[in-house]
């Protein structure tokens, strides 16, 4: 049973704005989310120091790693500038990078503007991850990570009947792992520009994921539906959206200023939060899974 505590923790935040502590005490690992985040500039750079102040164990990303076109010409210089030391097999332009590879990205659709024989070679030729590379699954600590390709050029499909889904489905059956976390580049929902994305509206939930996380608008919302949490999470550096109406669910929704998650995970203790490149906490939501089942209110933090 996974309680969630967030109410009075919320509440906590909006009274030390500047304070980005651990929600979880004694955390097994700590690690950074960014999203839509590869133009090179001033924002890009912001939220990297402001990632790299958590010194976090890793690096994820939802996506949008190299925009405009994913080419291999600005690749380095939208990624490797500014994250090469947590880059594994790196052999770019920005220092030795990594021992061991402590960057885990998802494509996104500007990854994929740029194609080599159906693929998206500059991306896939720049990182070293595991599987296919463009979807796969490892393990750090207490926490599973499912990351997949949203795009709908992947030649596994993006339905929930599509291979790719086949394969997600079984690797959550099989996890052990005590969270389990699904990426993909696409909201399945969302309040933003781009909106929900029906075809990647799976049952997550049924097949076992702790939570879902996603870029593709330049918002940051957070969304409970059917039971399961939602995260947008596309202010990494490009650009700002707006919001539109609030779609079924939508429990936090902001979008004035860039920034990244971050993420600690015990055991018995998962924790997310959205710090602006300031480093102002916008949200901080928590799950227990050693508590008895409690009831909290949600507290909305932003509402446009």
């Amino acid at each position: 049973m996974i309680t969630v505590l967030f109410s009075l923790l919320l509440a906590s935040q909006s009274l030390h704005p500047n304070s980005a502590t651990d929600a979880c005490a004694n955390p097994d690992i700590r690690f950074a989310v960014i999203g839509d985040y590869g133009l090179a500039g001033q924002y890009e750079a912001d939220v990297a120091n402001l990632v790299k102040s958590w010194n976090p164990d890793f690096i994820t990303t939802v996506g949008d790693n190299n925009y405009n076109s994913g080419a291999a010409s600005t690749i380095d210089a939208n990624v490797g500038q500014y994250y090469s030391d947590y880059i594994g097999n790196y052999n770019g332009s920005y220092g030795p990078g990594a021992a061991s590879n402590n960057f885990y990205p998802v494509p996104g659709n500007h990854d994929w503007s740029t194609t080599s024989g159906g693929l998206p070679h500059p991306y896939l030729d720049y990182f070293t991850l595991p599987g296919n590379e463009r979807y796969y699954t490892f393990t750090r600590g207490p926490v599973q990570f499912f990351m997949l390709d949203s795009d709908a050029h992947e030649p596994d499909g993006i339905t929930s009947a599509s291979p790719q889904a086949a394969w997600l489905q079984t690797q959550l059956a099989g996890s052990t792992a005590p969270w389990k976390l699904v990426y993909l580049h696409h909201a399945p929902y969302s309040s933003a520009n781009h909106g929900s994305q029906p075809a990647l509206q799976w049952p997550y939930r049924q097949w076992g994921a702790t939570a879902v996380l996603a870029g593709h608008d330049h918002t940051y919302e957070r969304l409970n539906v059917g039971g399961l949490l939602y995260f947008v999470n596309g202010l990494g550096g490009k650009s700002l959206y707006n919001f539109g109406s609030p779609v079924a669910g939508s429990q936090v929704r902001y979008r004035d200023n860039f920034g990244a998650m971050l993420v600690t995970a015990s055991s018995t203790c998962l924790s997310f939060q959205f710090i602006t490149r300031q480093h102002t906490v916008i949200d901080t939501y928590i799950l227990r899974n050693d508590l008895p089942p409690q009831v909290y209110l949600p507290v909305i933090l932003q509402q446009n």
